[in-house]
């Protein structure tokens, strides 16, 4: 089990740290703060940018070194010690137990056979680490005069864990002492590892997320040094950015949502032993029962004596696991790219386009995906796209036309068509912008595929080649698929084949059932995100169905029904913390700034070994 929870200083190479006076700790951190919050670079100044905070925090790490705390022993020491804290706090802790499963890192395996919708574990409130915890902890005073941290619950949760962590008599630390030491998230990529996604959808989100972490580091810093309320805070004498960018990763892949005591609102959770699953393909198994006080789990699928349990984090992106998660999901059914639409607001038809897509629910301008299956975009998009590409005459078809206000319903529908023309126009257009967005990369799918190959490569490396494979070949499929669609539509308006006609009696299969939508098929679930709504990395609070989620970016959670043992508990979104974490509003706002995260929607990975 390893050395009692014995902490000590970290020794540098060289054994004693360097020494560095306050007044010079000071002036580089002031120098780091005004830099992250200076206005945003101009369009392809952001890696120039990003180079220049990176080098000043390297200063900061550099005169650091030496000086964060760590634990004696490996993580994997810590384990047993987990399970019995679990296991006297009231945690199910049989059925299975913690391995090792290679490069997928640690995770829980079998010690029995399991059923599909079994419930095999659930944790207690008291074991969960949550805002209000913090609020009750050392921590307390500084969070009831702190206003971003008032409005950063996951800010909130990273300080909590820093503090609990300097502290030996800690109700949980055994829960930490079992987190891992470091992260694969983009915060501890090496500058030239970063540099490989240059290009990629990702690379945007993944710059904000070190800039914010940067900035919230040197707010806190000297926070903590400067306001009375952070006096007595272990985090005082030794406060490092490895420290923080450790406490930001550990909640950016572990933070969950979970319903407040009474039900009313939902709060911000770590929650033990539960975050050592890691992910497969599936539907979402996590609720919250608010009868027992607890987050409970059911199997996903059956699972026979040693084999790995798996959760399902939710709908997420390959790119929002890369850089919530840190890691690369082979599989992922649910990967895709995003892609900016909008339609010119100088364009002559705009109003009465902008009115028919209104009608739809879909804005004039917005953030939509490209996904890897078949078909490659779903029916918002195809509803914009086809009102994008209308005539003047098919605009005021549907604006003015006979059951104009019904035809609205079949605009996501494939089977009903504007026209032909219009099917022609839409997936030309399709095809053509897949093809332009393929040119932005400086490597061809080929090239990448023969730089995986290579055995020197580092993990991080790996994984930002695979998520610049991964988008390549996503824009590939729409590309082949737009032009196939074409050609067919062509074919069609050759042979004069007749348009298939909508019939007022196809409402009922094209009407959402849902009580409290009033507008049209699928697309009253806009899938996609606003112009702006996107890349922000918002601490959103959506209580939806127990799913994992990431922290910081700007998740859409996909919202699935829990099985029914837990319909009637609250069900849980978890949340994993982001980049930076969370975002601020008005002063608050300007002064931090919200961490930046990329446009995702569902659920942390433990998997950062």
């Amino acid at each position: 089990m390893g050395k009692k929870s014995r902490v000590k200083t970290q020794k540098s190479g060289s054994g004693a740290s360097a020494v560095v006076s306050p007044k010079e700790m000071m002036n580089l951190i002031s120098e780091l703060l005004q830099k992250c919050s200076s206005a945003a670079p101009s369009a392809g100044k952001e890696w120039e940018e990003y180079i220049q905070i990176r080098g000043l925090v390297e200063k900061i790490r550099k005169k650091q070194k030496g000086m964060s705390v760590v634990f004696e022993g490996t993580r994997e020491d810590y384990f047993p010690e987990l399970m019995s804290w679990a296991q006297e706090n009231g945690a199910s802790c049989d059925g299975f137990t913690i391995a090792n499963f290679g490069s997928e890192g640690f995770g829980l395996q079998a010690t029995r056979d399991i059923k599909a919708e079994e419930l095999f574990l659930w944790i207690p409130r008291k074991m969960l680490m949550t805002v209000e915890s913090a609020q009750n902890s050392v921590l307390g005073s500084l969070y009831s005069q702190d206003r971003i941290l008032q409005a950063m619950g996951n800010v909130t949760l990273a300080l909590h864990l820093l503090c609990e962590r300097a502290n030996s008599a800690s109700f949980w630390l055994p829960y930490i002492r079992s987190l891992p030491q470091e992260y694969d998230t983009p915060l501890y990529y090496q500058q030239e590892e970063v540099q490989l996604l240059l290009g990629t959808q990702a690379v945007q989100d993944v710059l904000n997320q070190y800039k914010n972490t940067a900035r919230q580091y040197a707010y806190f810093y000297k926070l903590v040094q400067t306001h009375p309320a952070a006096s007595k805070l272990p985090l005082k004498d030794s406060f490092t950015f490895d420290d923080y960018r450790w406490s930001v990763s550990s909640v950016m892949t572990r933070q969950n949502q979970i319903p407040t005591e009474d039900g009313s609102r939902v709060t911000l959770a770590l929650i033990p032993l539960w975050d050592m699953c890691n992910h497969t393909n599936g539907l979402i198994t996590t609720g919250y029962n608010l009868e027992d006080d607890r987050c409970e789990c059911v199997a996903l699928q059956d699972y026979k004596e040693n084999e790995q349990i798996y959760i399902f984090y939710g709908t997420r992106s390959n790119a929002e696991f890369v850089i919530h998660n840190g890691f690369f999901f082979q599989d992922n059914s649910h990967d895709r790219v995003k892609i900016k639409l909008g339609v010119s607001k100088s364009e002559r038809l705009y109003a009465m386009k902008a009115e028919v897509l209104a009608r739809a629910g879909i804005p004039a301008s917005c953030v939509f995906a490209l996904h890897c299956n078949e078909p490659p975009i779903s029916a918002q998009l195809l509803a914009f796209l086809r009102v994008f590409c209308m005539t003047e005459e098919e605009l005021k078809d549907y604006l003015l036309g006979d059951h104009a206000i019904n035809k609205i319903f079949t605009l996501g529908n494939s089977e009903f068509p504007v026209s032909w023309e219009n099917e022609i126009k839409l997936w030309t257009f399709l095809e053509t912008r897949a093809a332009l967005l393929l040119k932005t990369y400086k490597t061809t799918s080929e090239e990448d595929r023969s730089m995986l190959e290579k055995p020197d490569l580092s993990l991080h490396s790996r994984v930002a080649i695979q998520l610049r494979l991964a988008e390549k070949q996503i824009l590939e499929k729409a590309w082949a698929s737009g032009r196939a669609k074409r050609l067919n539509f062509q074919k069609k308006q050759e042979e004069g084949a007749p348009l298939p006609r909508y019939e007022e009696s196809d409402i009922a299969l094209l009407e959402n059932t849902n009580a409290d939508a009033k507008l049209p098929i699928i697309l009253r679930k806009l899938e996609e995100v606003e112009d702006g709504q996107g890349i922000q990395m918002d601490e959103h609070t959506h209580l939806l169905n127990g799913e994992k989620v990431v922290y910081g970016m700007d998740m859409e959670a996909n919202g699935e029904p829990v099985h029914n043992e837990t319909q009637e508990k609250v069900s849980k979104d978890i949340q994993s913390p982001s980049d930076s974490i969370g975002s601020l509003n008005q002063k608050s706002q300007r002064e931090v700034s919200d961490i930046s995260d990329g446009r995702t929607e569902e659920n942390p990975k433990e998997n950062s070994e």
